[in-house]
């Protein structure tokens, strides 16, 4: 556990379902220079509840990947340049440091409980989750209550930001965008559509 030693918040939605949006809380261990190891949680007190995991590599990775893989996979780019991904607690320049190296990577986020549905339990299939990739796309109230909550403050973020060159996108990642839409399909008949809090 103590290798879990960096902490990032950001935002999630379920993949081809972009109004079924929450927050998640990544406590992540960095296993080499290419790849990363996330469990999220709905919190960041004793009570949260793990909600899934990230996979985080870099660019290098993912562009070696087969094609059909590519499409389980979101950019971080947008996150990090829109000032939404934020790592509460680090120094102003270590965040920076930190959402330079995280611009150029590739996030695969399954999430296996689904606390904005259910709280007793961990029910039906895990899901593919995805990022926002432009602005508009993110329930602006769930971002100011984040915002409120951790003395985080988005819009100096993306200021602080301007300056960190965004990356050549490389083809395959946030497929859903091109009407490739993968996920699993809940054969215990869990309703992940029903409306969330945060839905636009």
């Amino acid at each position: 556990m103590d290798a879990l030693n960096a902490y990032l918040n950001g935002f999630h939605f379920y993949n081809g379902r972009l109004d079924e949006q929450m927050e998640a809380h990544h406590y992540c261990a960095t296993l080499n220079e290419d790849v990363t190891q996330c469990v999220i949680f709905d919190g960041s007190t004793r009570e949260a509840r793990i909600m899934g995991v990230e996979y985080i590599i870099s660019a290098r990775l993912f562009a070696g990947l087969d094609d059909r893989e590519k499409f389980l996979w979101h950019g971080h780019a947008y996150e990090v340049v829109s000032g939404t991904l934020a790592a509460p607690g680090l120094p102003a320049m270590a965040e920076h440091e930190l959402m330079e190296r995280l611009v150029g990577t590739y996030g695969k986020t399954w999430h296996t409980w689904h606390t904005d549905r259910q709280n007793e339990l961990p029910h039906g299939m895990p899901q593919l989750m995805m990022g926002f990739i432009a602005d508009g796309q993110a329930d602006l109230p769930m971002i100011a209550a984040r915002d409120a909550r951790l003395g985080i403050d988005s819009a100096a973020n993306r200021v602080r930001r301007v300056g960190i060159p965004l990356p050549e996108p490389i083809p395959g990642a946030d497929a859903w965008t091109r009407g490739k839409v993968v996920q699993i399909t809940d054969v215990v008949g869990t309703d992940h559509h029903a409306p969330s809090a945060h839905t636009r």
